[in-house]
């Protein structure tokens, strides 16, 4: 009887963490959003903190590598096998995913913002284009994460134990025949489209930018480590960011959850 208890309450902690961690990730990054976008939000990437210019991009430039640090290695296999020897397995996504709430808070908390204007689009009609492009790239990415399974890709299902045995799945969503990394393609389009590019909004897209394609050259490694030929074929016919109008031979199977 004692045990059961134990294990009763163990869940109950678990998926309480799980939707925190997830209703807390959805909160700050609809306002990352705003932040990016400079939209109706106090603090946003072009009415931060101001610094010295050097100092600015430098620190700019070290809160997106932390960020990126924390991920990559919270997304490790080997990371994951280690600190899933103090925890349960079902609590490992869901801390992944409050920590990199954490971290991208610190980034918009202590973001310093560079006001000079690289580009500015004055005319309605570009500024009507930009911001539906805006607010598309964001919505790719969103509709991404519901494709191969929002709810796994974010904890909760293996805060509720229902989804977690550390196999990759391969899908054959709609925009995964299209790219491998839709998401990334959203978060790339979201960055750069946008009427008004300072400086300091330049940093941030421009950081990302270069972690992110970092990012999927490892994630793209491991794939194929574990995927092994299926993915490689994955590779040779679906291009990786950008679609493509000529079709490719082969089959086109997509991935993915991880």
């Amino acid at each position: 009887m004692t045990i059961h208890k134990e294990k009763k309450q163990t869940s109950k902690k678990a998926v309480l963490f799980g939707i925190f961690s997830y209703l807390g990730f959805m909160v700050v990054f609809n306002y990352h959003i705003a932040f990016v976008g400079d939209l109706f939000v106090p603090l946003s990437v072009d009415t931060a903190r101001e610094g010295s210019l050097l100092s600015s991009i430098f620190i700019d430039i070290g809160l997106v590598a932390l960020f990126g640090i924390q991920h990559t290695i919270m997304a490790d296999p080997m990371f994951k096998r280690w600190i899933t020897r103090f925890i349960p397995t079902y609590y490992e996504r869901p801390l992944f995913v409050a920590v990199s709430t954490i971290a991208l808070a610190f980034l918009m908390w202590q973001w310093r913002s560079i006001d000079i204007v690289v580009w500015q689009v004055d005319a309605l009609w570009g500024q009507v284009i930009l911001w539906t492009l805006f607010a598309s790239g964001w919505g790719i990415l969103f509709l991404s994460t519901f494709l191969i399974d929002h709810w796994h890709l974010f904890g909760l299902k293996q805060a509720l134990g229902r989804d977690y045995n550390g196999v990759i799945r391969f899908v054959t969503p709609s925009l995964y025949k299209l790219v491998r990394h839709p998401m990334m393609t959203g978060i790339f389009i979201a960055m750069w489209a946008i009427p008004t590019m300072t400086v300091g909004h330049m940093v941030l897209a421009g950081s990302m930018t270069v972690y992110l394609l970092i990012g999927i050259r490892f994630e793209e490694k491991k794939l194929v480590q574990e995927l092994g030929s299926q993915y490689e074929i994955y590779q040779q016919t679906v291009p990786a960011l950008v679609p493509s109008l000529k079709k490719r031979a082969g089959s086109q199977p997509s991935v993915l959850n991880n």
